[in-house]
Parts: C-alpha cells; structure tokens; sequence
C-alpha cells in the first residue's frame, strides 16, 4: 500500500506558516542578542535562563542521533511524551471527522488525547493473551482513519506485543502507526526505531521517563520520517523544551553506561519480585513483563490496594480496564521498598484469608 503524507497530514497544517524566531533566521553564534525582547541584565539564578532555548534543541537532537543511529531531522522533542502524543493528533486529526484505534487496555493518554481534539475513539481490544487483534482492527479502518496506536511494551499488561502483527498493521494500514516503546530499555525486544527506513508511516515514542530515570525533567521523543517530523514541529510551541531540560538532558546521554547498570539491575529485581509475589497464596498470576512494573491478578484486588494505601504503599488499580479484573500494577521499586511491599502483601493475605500459609 503506497502511503502519501499529504493525503493523510490535515489540510490547514500542510499551509500553515510555522511560528520563525529569529534563532531560525542565522547561522553560527551571536554576540548581541536584541531580537527577542528578553531581558539583557539577566536573571537571578545564570547569565545564561534570560535567553529563549534553542526551539529545535539541535545538540541534543545531535547527540540521540548518534545513540539512537538516526538522523538528527528524524527527532521530534517534546514535553514528555504526552506532547508528542497531542501534537500528532492536532497535526493529522481533524475534529468531528476523523477516527483513531486503540488497543485497551492500554496507556489512557491516547484516549483522553483523542477526547481533548474531539477525535472519534475506535477500540480493538487485546486479546485474552493480551496480544494484537489484527483482524479487529483491520475491520475497523475506513477512509478517516488517521492513527493507530499501539504501546509495545504494552502498559499496564507489561508484555511486548508480537513484531509481526504489528509490521502487518504497517504494510497495510495506509495511514500513521504509532509504536509506544516507553518502556523498550526494559526488554530484549529490537526497537521499531530502526526500522523507519522500511515504513515510511511509523512514529516511534521513547522517552527520558523510565529507563533513564528522569521522569521530572518531563522530555519525550517520537521518531519518524523526516516529512512527518518536519509537520510535527510546525504544530508545536516555538521554545517548547525549556533550557534546563535540554542542559540535564544532554549531561544524562553521556552516562548510557550507568544506565545500562541501572536497567540490568532493574531487571533482576523484577524477575525477582515476580517470583516472590508468585509464590504467594491465593496470588492468582503474575503476568510476564518486558517492563518495570508487573500486573498483578489476586482476589479482591481492591482491598489489597486500599491496605496498602494504610501502609504508605501506592500501586495502581487496574481492575477496571479491559480484560483486567482483580488487577494491580505494581512497579519495580528499590530493595527496601520491594521488601516492604512484600511484607505488606503477605499481612493483608493473613488478614483477608486466615486460612492461608504466606
């Protein structure tokens, strides 16, 4: 199937002048900055926060080009990925038209982002082994059918969804596929990201979030091919990734080593965690995951939650989602805290059913 950006881009982003600062207007670096009417004494805290950031975080495109093994105009930057999220929906959806497809249960952000733009929500749930509905979401498509987003590593299941399935969904879905690979680090699975080459529709999301620890610096990524990134960065604010993060962003790409460390370690201590909680009575499964977190199936999954919230532990509930009843999300945390949330696991199970022998 021939896939033509034009056809699938909304009409008044294809025409629309992008904001221009002058920071776009020269190249090379400037002595006397006068053109944004910022303030030339300073500031209280660096010389250097009175200036606009750069509004296309070149470096640091620079620097995950050379990480990533794409080219640096294949990087769209956003304020975490839920801004990666809303700009491609304001980029190729038009409200009241057009539909999107998600896969529940999955990330809720595609929802409430598809809510926000007034797009028409398409659902194809997972399967019972929470895998891709292919034939389902081929019966869904027609003509206004703009994206389809699938999240691999899957959130709040864990698992990676099937590579085949979802290179079927691109070779025959003539529109954007978006691959959610927030959590990749945390799996063996290869990453679409180098597969943009072969599928001139895909978008890969990634972010600084998870693996790399940097949740509150708030920096996503969406790669793609240059012409869908090129409309991404029309649609979006002209210095939408503050000086700071770009800063903290880069001094973090150099230490891929310690994270490296850091995920290994996460890691063992998932595959650990799932053991003991598996081996709990009355635990009714621990699905397998690719990521940091692990779902959790066990009766009365909504007391456990609510006892644990007396102990100071927070978990998600995720008993309402589709195909999650009686489930927990649990993330992977530090040895003190897993031991923690074990203990408390084990008094509630002792409390719930006296019965039982933890």
């Amino acid at each position: 199937m021939q896939f033509d950006i034009k056809k699938i881009v909304r009409p008044n982003i294809e025409i629309l002048k992008a904001y221009s600062s002058a920071k776009e207007e020269y190249t090379g670096e400037a002595n006397i900055l006068l053109d944004a009417n910022e303030n030339s004494l300073g500031s209280p805290l660096t010389k250097w926060y009175n200036r606009y950031p750069d509004p296309y975080q070149k470096k640091l495109k620079e620097k995950l080009a050379f990480i990533k093994q794409i080219e640096a105009s294949q990087i769209f930057i956003g304020n975490g990925s839920d801004e990666c999220i809303d700009n491609l929906y304001r980029t190729f959806c038009i409200p009241g038209k057009d539909n999107i497809i998600i896969c529940p249960p999955t990330y809720p952000m595609y929802e409430v982002g598809a809510n926000i733009n007034n797009i028409e929500i398409k659902l194809a749930p997972l399967l019972e082994n929470y895998q891709l509905n292919v034939a389902h979401i081929e019966q869904l498509v027609n003509e206004n059918t703009k994206i389809i987003w699938i999240c691999s590593p899957n959130n709040p299941t864990g698992n990676s969804l099937d590579r085949i399935d979802i290179e079927t969904i691109l070779n025959h879905f003539n529109g954007i596929v978006v691959v959610d690979e927030a959590y990749i680090n945390f799996s063996k699975q290869k990453s679409f990201a180098q597969s943009l080459i072969d599928y001139p529709n895909l978008v890969v999301l990634q972010t600084l979030s998870k693996a790399w620890g940097l949740a509150g610096i708030r920096l996503g990524m969406a790669f793609a091919s240059k012409d869908i990134i090129g409309y991404m960065n029309k649609v979006k604010p002209p210095y939408n990734i503050s000086i700071v993060t770009q800063e903290l962003a880069l001094t973090a790409l150099e230490e891929v080593g310690q994270v490296n460390d850091m995920i290994m370690h996460l890691v063992d201590m998932r595959n650990a965690l799932a053991a003991v909680i598996e081996s709990m009575p009355y635990v009714e499964k621990v699905y397998p995951s690719d990521t940091n977190f692990l779902l959790v199936k066990i009766p009365n999954a909504r007391s456990l939650y609510e006892f644990l919230l007396t102990k100071g532990i927070v978990v998600r509930d995720r008993s309402s989602l589709e195909n999650c009843a009686d489930s927990l999300r649990i993330t992977v945390g530090n040895e003190q805290e897993n031991t923690e949330l074990v203990d408390a696991m084990a008094q509630w199970i002792e409390i719930t059913f006296p019965n039982a022998s933890v």
